[in-house]
């Protein structure tokens, strides 16, 4: 077959899975939406992680040393994710569970990042005013 027959076939195939963007996430009930809208909370999430990163990272800005810290501590800490994450996918891999299984462990553990990055750069010892508000964890 060539190869521009599958890419053709392929993209025919992912339109058929597509979920509209109008699921009610309060009232899903398909495996399709249940990931659709696992995908969203993770997605936020995602958003929130990188707000509060690129916050500790402009915030500490006169510290070059702190700042490749922070990077290589958020290198190490998405391959730990990704591991964990998929270990969780297997745990569950003969059913259709797997999906919504490692995009919310995926989710737990972005929250719990984005909280430690809060507490580790993004906070004061003395009491002051944080830089961003607590985030959820």
């Amino acid at each position: 077959m060539s190869k521009w027959f599958v890419v053709v076939l392929m993209s025919c195939s992912f339109s058929c899975f597509a979920v509209d963007d109008t699921v009610d996430c309060d009232n899903v009930s398909s495996t399709m939406g249940i990931n659709y809208c696992a995908s969203m909370t993770l997605e936020a999430a995602k958003v929130e992680l990188n707000r509060y990163l690129e916050a500790s990272l402009e915030h500490n800005a006169a510290d070059p040393e702190l700042i490749e810290s922070i990077k290589v501590a958020q290198k190490g800490w998405q391959t730990y994710a990704n591991a964990h994450c998929d270990a969780i996918y297997t745990k569950w891999r003969d059913g259709t569970v797997r999906g919504v299984m490692s995009i919310t462990c995926h989710t737990r553990l972005t929250e719990q990042r984005t909280h430690e990055i809060w507490r580790s750069f993004l906070t004061y010892m003395d009491g002051a005013p944080p830089i961003l508000p607590e985030p959820k964890e």
